[in-house]
């Protein structure tokens, strides 16, 4: 079994390379425009100011001083207006490409965490947990993709706007420039002492983050419940709580990346202040190495360094909250799943036959903490058997193991005579199908919902499966009938009608296993007798494990398992276990008792 390859969340900038490349090379070009303005801007004004007769000292506009002053100063004009619009071109090319590459990115970061979700197990979902798993795909995402975005463009811009405009300071005046290499470590040691306090507390607040998330899925989903309790109150104190913990952090770590600002403010005023009182002296009068022009173009220099520190520190910053989204993206991507296919899987399930042989399992794989203790139970193929026990008795992890929900602990499984290990996990799950005891439909028609058993299943297979189910009577009623709208987690019709739902999607795979952890719970007795019978009459060769909390529901089973804390407590058929079980007795009884209380 080979071991998943680590995964960089670079990889996913595949299928945008070109505008990643292309981003950075634009702005590069953009920044070189920007260089060169002040400069040309300096030689403009030596121009103008060079009206006594001596030459202007004239750095980049050497092929001009052919003509009069005026004239090479509109020259000048025209060579600055042409710089800026190339500058202006290139901006918005970058933006353009910084945007697309960006996007794409997300896009594909996105697509990664939810095929890498896909292959998890119960086991890994259970780990990272659904509100932790949707935060990290959205806020995490946009946090990462805003940082990419400025890593291609701004993250660029500004190191080579920081070098290049340095390097004309000091072409300018090397004595004036010598203030940035004080300047500049300071404000670089202050920028990268303020990232590592400030990204503890970020990694916290994400956290919270998913609390959060929690809370409102949770008090959304269960909105009816809510209210049938009138736990509003409860619920907004729980959101509180969460949204205090995340303001907490959030201001712990803004209040470090506050200092950001005032000390960029400190290091230009300082600059400006130094060179303005140098520079006036370098341009009195008996200086002619110095002009009015290189003190302005100094200026503009001195603040295309200084701004680009400080968009440096605001990439600092933006990179120092996507750290931690960082951090959590990868550790989804790089989670190896706990079920996976073996190197030479097996395309085919036999039959429906079932054995379990000395099973134990363990939601921690630890041996002293199981779950089911010495499994051994043999179940033909096209058997019906009936599951009961008490709460808490591990009735629905003992089925969760035939379609390899989770991976026995220790012992063997098999399904068809073959280790369910050895099987490619989608072949044996379409042979294994599971009513699972929380119903869930989608979004969509009754039919979208029922294809997802047999994705090209016809109307006549469909309105089978319903008929076995006992759904087709209330879907008929419906004015769309089996095109009528079902709501996210088909909250728009009653338990019953979404549990008889459920069994005919599962019964559209055709499958060889059918399992039903207690999913007729929600419909009368009458209904629950014509399903099994309905089971019985057409699907006769499926082997079916029902695992119910009524005895009715089971009583007619080829055989019955008794569970009790884990541990099979007995197995026979109903006369045999009210007869020796004394755990099945008193179910039974009980809800004869129950029945007949009712009844008076």
């Amino acid at each position: 079994m080979q071991k998943k390859k680590k995964k960089s969340i670079l990889s996913c900038v595949k299928g945008y390379k070109v505008p990643t490349i292309l981003a950075p090379i634009m702005v590069s070009l953009e920044v070189l425009m920007e260089i060169l303005i002040p400069i040309v801007m300096s030689d403009i004004i030596n121009i103008i100011e060079s009206t006594d007769g001596t030459p202007a000292k004239i750095t980049l506009l050497k092929f001009l001083g052919n003509g009069t002053a005026s004239k090479d100063a509109i020259i000048g004009g025209f060579v600055l207006i042409g710089i800026a619009i190339l500058s202006l071109i290139f901006g918005v090319l970058s933006g353009m490409f910084a945007a697309k590459a960006s996007c794409g990115f997300a896009k594909n970061l996105r697509r990664e965490i939810y095929y890498s979700v896909q292959d998890f197990s119960f086991e890994n979902i259970d780990k990272f947990s659904t509100s932790s798993l949707i935060t990290r795909t959205t806020t995490d995402v946009a946090n990462v993709q805003n940082s990419f975005q400025m890593i291609i463009r701004i993250a660029v811009r500004s190191p080579f706007m920081l070098i290049f405009a340095f390097i004309m300071a000091m072409i300018i005046s090397p004595k004036i420039s010598l203030i940035f290499v004080i300047v500049v470590p300071v404000l670089a040691l202050c920028l990268l002492f303020i990232m590592t306090k400030a990204h503890p507390n970020f990694k916290k607040m994400f956290t919270k983050y998913d609390d959060l998330n929690t809370v409102v899925q949770e008090n959304v989903a269960g909105a009816r419940t809510v209210k049938a309790f009138v736990r509003e109150d409860y619920e907004n104190k729980k959101f509180e709580k969460s949204s205090n913990e995340i303001y907490k952090y959030s201001v712990k770590a803004e209040k470090l990346l506050a200092f950001n600002n005032p000390i960029m403010q400190a290091a230009i005023y300082t600059c400006f202040i130094f060179v303005s009182f140098v520079g006036a002296k370098l341009c009195a009068p008996f200086n002619s190495t110095f002009t009015t022009g290189d003190l302005n173009a100094l200026f503009t220099y001195i603040m295309q360094i200084l701004m680009s520190l400080m968009m440096l520190s605001m990439i600092i910053v933006m990179i120092t909250l996507s750290r931690a989204s960082i951090e959590r993206i990868s550790a989804v991507l790089n989670e190896e799943p706990t079920i996976k296919n073996p190197t030479n899987p097996i395309y085919e399930v036999k039959d429906g036959s079932i054995v379990f042989d000395h099973v134990n399992f363990s939601y921690e794989n630890k041996d002293d903490k199981l779950v089911l203790t010495d499994i051994n139970l043999t179940i033909n193929s096209g058997m019906t058997v009936g599951v009961v026990g008490g709460t808490g008795s591990a009735k629905s992890t003992l089925v969760n193991l035939i379609p390899r929900l989770y991976d026995i602990t220790g012992g063997s499984l098999r399904v068809g005579g073959v280790e369910v290990k050895d099987y490619d996990i989608k072949t044996l799950r379409d042979e294994v199908s599971v009513v699972l005891q929380k119903n869930v439909l989608f979004s969509g028609t009754i039919s979208s919902n029922l294809r997802w058993g047999n994705k090209e299943a016809t109307e006549e297979e469909i309105k089978h499966a319903c008929n076995l189910a006992q759904a087709s009577e209330f879907v008929e009623r419906f004015n769309d009938k089996y095109d009528s709208r079902i709501e996210q987690g088909g909250t728009n019709v009653s338990g019953g009608q979404r549990q008889r739902l459920c069994i005919a999607r599962a019964l559209m795979k055709h499958p060889k296993i059918l399992i039903l952890d207690d999913s007729t719970s929600a419909v009368d007795t009458k209904t629950d007798a014509l399903i099994r019978k309905a089971f019985k009459e057409e699907i006769p060769d499926t082997t079916k494990i029902i695992i119910a909390q009524r005895i009715s529901s089971v009583e007619d089973a080829d055989m019955i398992v008794v569970l009790n804390d884990g541990k099979i407590d007995g197995v026979g058929t109903h006369d045999e276990l009210l007869a020796n079980n004394a755990i099945y007795n008193e179910i039974y009884t009980s809800q004869v008792k129950g029945a007949g209380s009712n009844a008076e």
